[in-house]
């Protein structure tokens, strides 16, 4: 049985990451709140350092390597966001990153891990053809791999967006985290349910990656024919081996939601309550309205995990619908 990481550990991460992650706030979505019959707040890591929550856990990995592997450099594979985590947190380190990222990924994306100093290597069209990749290049340079989520310590710091939700609003009984790979649902849901068991935690994915769900039915990892989505921070085709075992663990229910779903939902952050969220951040929103979570009557979070749009695509959603006055 994989280990699972104990609250004691992300609040020690959490003391190491003051100063270096943001506490990112927790907004009132009044909008949401009427609309569901329900209190509803945004935990905007949206507005984190690098545009999203995984610095977090790129960080505190690195910090816990030695010296010796530091100087070595560090390399990561990522759809974007985690490689921009990793170029952010090696930067601080004052070390080398390279990241393996897809050449679909998103041009904001890739330029961000480029301004924050990583070199970048495009290849591989899924999580696990990146991660070969990364390997080749991790032997050949001598560079120590920084997983985007199957890693306890990768866990351990994106565990911390929990701690904040719990901090910032003691009484919150639901709280709905995206899946990619399972690093953000799986260190928040720790968290939540070893201080507050009672708190329910539901994961949010693609109908067209939704890996998670269906390892577990299956009642183990699996991997998924790859189908893509407009999330593309949420496309692995398998999930992590310690993120499932979390996941089996601490979370009550997974639903899935359609682009369509995301794409409305990203709009009406963007247009109501003027946060900029990209389609993978806005997934637990689109749950929300598409009605998938019971919210009348509850105080619920919903996680907003990132904010790196492409800005023609935030352009085309401030577009009004056809036909509008």
């Amino acid at each position: 049985m994989s280990e699972l990481v104990r609250a004691a550990d992300i609040e020690r991460a959490a003391a190491a990451l003051a100063g270096v992650a943001l506490h990112t706030p927790l907004l009132p979505a009044p909008w949401l709140s009427a609309r569901l019959g329900g209190e509803v707040r945004l935990k905007c890591e949206n507005l984190q350092r690098a545009g999203a929550f995984k610095i977090r856990g790129a960080y505190t990995a690195i910090a816990r390597l030695t010296p010796a592997e530091r100087a070595r450099g560090v390399i990561a594979y990522s759809s974007g966001n985690h490689a921009q985590g990793v170029a952010l947190a090696a930067r601080l380190f004052h070390i080398q990153a390279v990241v393996v990222m897809p050449p679909t990924a998103p041009e904001v994306k890739r330029a961000g891990a480029e301004r924050l100093g990583a070199e970048l290597v495009l290849a591989g069209t899924t999580s696990q053809e990146r991660q070969v990749r990364a390997e080749a290049i991790a032997a050949e340079r001598g560079r120590t791999i920084i997983p985007a989520f199957d890693d306890l310590n990768i866990i351990t710091g994106q565990g911390t967006v929990g701690k904040e939700i719990l901090e910032d609003w003691p009484d919150v009984d639901t709280v709905l985290v995206q899946i990619g790979g399972g690093g953000l649902i799986a260190g928040t849901a720790a968290y939540l349910k070893q201080r507050k068991p009672d708190c329910r935690v539901i994961g949010v994915e693609p109908e067209t990656a939704d890996a998670m769900k269906r390892s577990i039915d299956a009642g183990e990892p699996v991997t998924i024919p790859f189908r893509g989505t407009i999330a593309d921070g949420l496309m692995p085709v398998r999930p992590g081996a310690h993120n499932f075992a979390h996941v089996r663990a601490y979370v009550d229910d997974i639903v899935r939601v359609s682009d369509e779903a995301i794409a409305d939902a990203t709009g009406q952050l963007l247009r109501t309550s003027k946060l900029i969220v990209e389609f993978s951040g806005a997934a637990t929103v689109a749950a929300l309205l598409a009605g998938h979570v019971a919210v009348t009557g509850r105080r619920v979070a919903a996680v907003l995990s990132g904010g790196n749009l492409d800005p023609v695509r935030a352009l085309e959603l401030l577009k009004p619908p056809a036909g509008a006055a």
